[in-house]
């Protein structure tokens, strides 16, 4: 039950975290206050190896386990909730299915250039009518010879806009309900037929575009499939309970500079001639927030713990997501309260916390439907 880093992540860790406070911190207002896409701290991450963190070197990615990776991306998501956000997507879901349900070729092919960060990776599921549900989508995908022909939308798709490489989901049998489903590669720039609707103007989560896609008889070879035809919402599943493990060290990342904010700004800020930290209401609820980010961190590396071990670890992901996500909210808000009439202006950051907070308990996995999960998990 020991989930400490071992001397090789606590160094990535530290490396990871040495330049998000040089080069992320620095312009991550900026971030959110343009919501452009930060090219360049993409590129850099990408120099650092840290754009295909968990796939072997064979394919262009790093090597690092499940608690490296997490750890790596907490501190990416100090830094900035909106790079985590394009992180996150591009590596635990887009690269994940990939190397998950790909063939070698599809492997050397498209993961390859994913993980060295040459190329940006994009999850294609949820749809206006089919969020949680899954199989209620409507994209479909008709096999025609050695083709595919795929028409339909997809909607809240982090990255959409700038992506390389999408992993698409359609029905491939729309009378077959979840059994219908298939998963496939796209090639936005390659492939005629794909649409950027445009990107949404969001709460937080700034800087990672969350777009709206269109196909119109966007057309691509069968060998863009990724396994069987009828497997595509299995591997949605699986993938999703990796990403929730890093969406969990997001939340965690996000709650912990919402802690470090509130206790700099606590021993700075004097009321009746003395630091407010002095006073024991503020002490209580720096110590809640310091209780909240250790446990959602260790239930963030205890579902890692069991993905590594090769275990079943869907309620465990599902936990630390759930917990870890409504922690975020929670501390942020504390951070805000901390601050006073100042945590509400944008002088200082925690209103920017609070805002990339909100959507940890939304994308990934609701709260609700978490719960449902850990339930069904429970019982079975």
């Amino acid at each position: 039950m020991d989930f400490s880093l071992d001397p090789e992540a606590r160094q990535i860790r530290d490396v990871v975290a040495e330049f998000v406070d040089e080069e992320v911190v620095p312009v991550a207002g900026e971030i959110d206050h343009a919501d452009e896409f930060p090219w360049e701290l993409v590129e850099q991450l990408a120099e650092l190896d840290l754009m295909g963190m968990p796939f072997p070197e064979e394919y262009g990615g790093a090597g690092l386990d499940y608690h490296a990776y997490p750890a790596a991306l907490e501190e990416i998501s100090r830094g900035s909730g909106g790079l985590g956000t394009i992180v996150a997507a591009h590596i635990s879901l887009a690269g994940n299915m990939i190397y998950a349900f790909g063939t070698e070729a599809q492997k050397q092919e498209y993961l390859t250039p994913l993980a060295r960060g040459e190329d940006v990776g994009a999850f294609a599921l949820s749809e206006p009518g089919a969020g949680s549900d899954v199989p209620a989508m409507e994209t479909t995908a008709d096999r025609r010879g050695d083709e595919y022909v795929i028409d339909g939308g997809k909607l809240w798709i982090s990255n959409g806009s700038v992506a390389d490489t999408v992993t698409l989901f359609a029905k491939t049998d729309p009378e077959a309900g979840n059994r219908g489903i298939s998963s496939f590669i796209v090639r936005p720039e390659e492939d005629d037929g794909f649409h950027v609707e445009g990107t949404e103007d969001k709460l937080g989560d700034k800087g990672c575009p969350t777009a709206e896609l269109r196909f119109d008889d966007l057309t691509i070879p069968a060998d863009r499939r990724l396994g069987e035809e009828g497997r595509g919402f299995v591997h949605a599943l699986k993938t999703l309970n990796g990403g929730r493990i890093t969406i969990a060290a997001r939340s965690v990342g996000i709650a912990q500079a919402a802690l470090d904010a509130a206790l700099a700004y606590s021993q700075d800020r004097e009321q009746f001639e003395q630091p407010i930290s002095e006073f024991q209401s503020i002490q209580h609820k720096l110590a809640d927030m310091d209780t909240k980010v250790r446990a959602a961190r260790l239930l963030m590396h205890s579902a890692a713990d069991r993905k590594i071990d090769g275990e079943e670890f869907a309620k465990e992901a599902a936990q630390a997501k759930l917990y870890a996500s409504e922690v975020s909210r929670e501390v942020a808000n504390e951070g805000i309260q901390i601050h006073g009439g100042y945590g509400y202006t944008t002088d200082f950051p925690v209103e920017r916390y609070y805002r990339d907070a909100k959507l940890n308990e939304i994308y990934e996995g609701t709260s609700e439907v978490l719960r449902n999960t850990i339930a069904n998990e429970l019982l079975d």
